[in-house]
């Protein structure tokens, strides 16, 4: 019997079209693809471009409840078996529209779901965003988080063959094969026993004097 693709999901953090944090992410997705071929397995990737969630992102930040379109993304990424986070690094943290998408998912939505986190800039000297805004964000919401990051800063895109300073195929590579043997390796989801439910008039004669 072959098994079910694996759903994987891209969020998209970048605000112009065409977009070097959607370019990092479908690299990545299509590494991870790659990785998880390789063991068989196949991948259905879906990408949420939080651009166009905008405003139903400040809606539900302001009235509790989600737009149509919102309430989609966050059924998508909360029923991922994995995410692919991507953001444009402002002033040295993730974009307020980032963080405010995931401001609006239940904190224990994403508990135990696999993650790999990445960022894009202007200048290497904001790639340490990812180890102090980032992974601490997804440790906070209780993701496993994959070893390495991926930063991807301006001069990045333009390889100049040298080995030593084109490092972003190497990184993006590393990256999607650890969280590809996340994905394979995961362990189904299990159902929780239900605590049975003790009747209020019962509770009560328990704590009756005998």
């Amino acid at each position: 019997m072959t098994a079910a693709p694996l759903k994987l999901v891209v969020v998209s953090a970048g605000l112009s079209t065409p977009s070097s944090t959607r370019l990092l992410g479908d690299r990545l997705a299509e590494a991870v693809r790659r990785a998880v071929a390789d063991g068989g397995r196949t991948v259905d990737v879906r990408v949420v471009e939080l651009r166009d969630l905008a405003v139903d992102i400040a809606n539900n930040m302001v009235t509790g409840f989600p737009g149509r379109a919102l309430a989609e993304a966050v059924a998508a990424v909360t029923g991922a078996d994995g995410l692919i986070a991507v953001t444009p690094v402002f002033s040295a943290s993730y974009s307020g529209l980032f963080k405010s998408f995931f401001d609006v998912i239940d904190n224990d939505a994403l508990s135990g779901k696999p993650v790999l986190i990445a960022a894009t800039g202007g200048t290497a000297r904001h790639s340490l965003a990812l180890e102090h805004a980032l992974r601490p964000l997804f440790a906070f919401l209780r993701a496993v988080v994959v070893p390495t990051a991926v930063y991807a800063a301006s001069e990045d895109w333009g390889g100049s063959g040298d080995a030593l300073t084109d490092t972003l195929p190497t990184r993006v590579a590393r990256a999607a094969g650890e969280l590809a043997a996340l994905l394979v390796t995961r362990p189904s989801a299990t159902v929780t026993a239900v605590d049975t439910v003790v009747p209020f008039e019962q509770q009560l004669a328990a704590l009756r004097p005998e």
